[in-house]
């Protein structure tokens, strides 16, 4: 029995998730859930499990050097001179939005002024919370916590799906692959914000600010190198050496 070939989504259908996102991401910010959250695992002295050796070197620490390892393999990855089932000119690209990625997110936290949920006079600390889209306006703490930097050391990598789901003009390919790296991406990074969470770091919107600003950046720049990938004679076909 021969197998029905399967398509990639539709090119606004990522688009089309994206917002989806956005807008759940912004009700949730809006409805005052990430309190109740925090409130529900942190007291006024603090949040108990900000120390825990699982959450703390394990699950924090240990996951950010895996994180480091896989991004400097991806790299290796990209810049390998073997043929792969992607051709150079992809794996170069997927490299170069992970970097973006992690940059963006880096760029944003060390301008921010929002401080952290340890930091919250309601937690114990010094600050008062200020709404992170309120730019320039500091709540009396040391900032610098939004997005999840934790969380980015995950979903920072969802350029890894764009091949499979949005293959460039001329290179057929099961979409399969490109989901499994979409849902790896997302979990892993939805339990590193978790984490954060439950030390008291981030409220969960953090982490959802942190997905929208990592695949925001991957979609865009997918977008915008797309004709230097389909640039007549670079296309591989199955069975023959790709182009670098």
């Amino acid at each position: 029995m021969q197998r029905t070939a399967q398509r990639p989504p539709p090119p606004g259908r990522l688009a089309l998730w994206w917002t989806i996102t956005a807008v759940l991401t912004g009700l949730w910010e809006t409805s005052g859930l990430d309190t109740v959250v925090l409130q529900s695992i942190g007291t006024s002295t603090g949040f108990p499990l900000q120390h825990a050796w699982w959450l703390e070197r394990v699950l924090h620490e240990g996951v950010r050097q895996v994180a480091t390892l896989v991004f400097a393999a991806l790299w290796v990855w990209a810049l390998w001179p073997a043929t792969s089932s992607l051709r150079r000119r992809e794996r170069w690209v997927v490299a170069l939005l992970v970097s973006l990625s992690l940059l963006a997110v880096n760029l944003v936290k060390n301008a921010s002024l929002t401080s952290c949920p340890w930091d919250w006079r309601l937690f114990g600390g010094v600050a008062e919370p200020v709404a992170h889209w309120r730019w320039g306006v500091a709540d009396g703490g040391p900032g610098r916590c939004f997005p999840g930097g934790h969380a980015s050391s995950a979903f920072g990598f969802i350029a890894l799906c764009l091949p499979w789901l949005a293959p460039p003009s001329g290179a057929p390919r099961q979409p399969a692959p490109g989901y499994r790296w979409l849902a790896g991406v997302v979990v892993a990074g939805l339990l590193a914000g978790a984490v954060q969470t439950l030390r008291g770091a981030h409220p969960p919107s953090h982490t959802l600010w942190t997905l929208l600003i990592c695949s925001a950046v991957s979609l865009a720049g997918w977008r915008l190198l797309r004709p230097w990938l389909t640039s007549p004679g670079r296309v591989a076909t199955a069975g023959t050496r790709a182009s670098p």
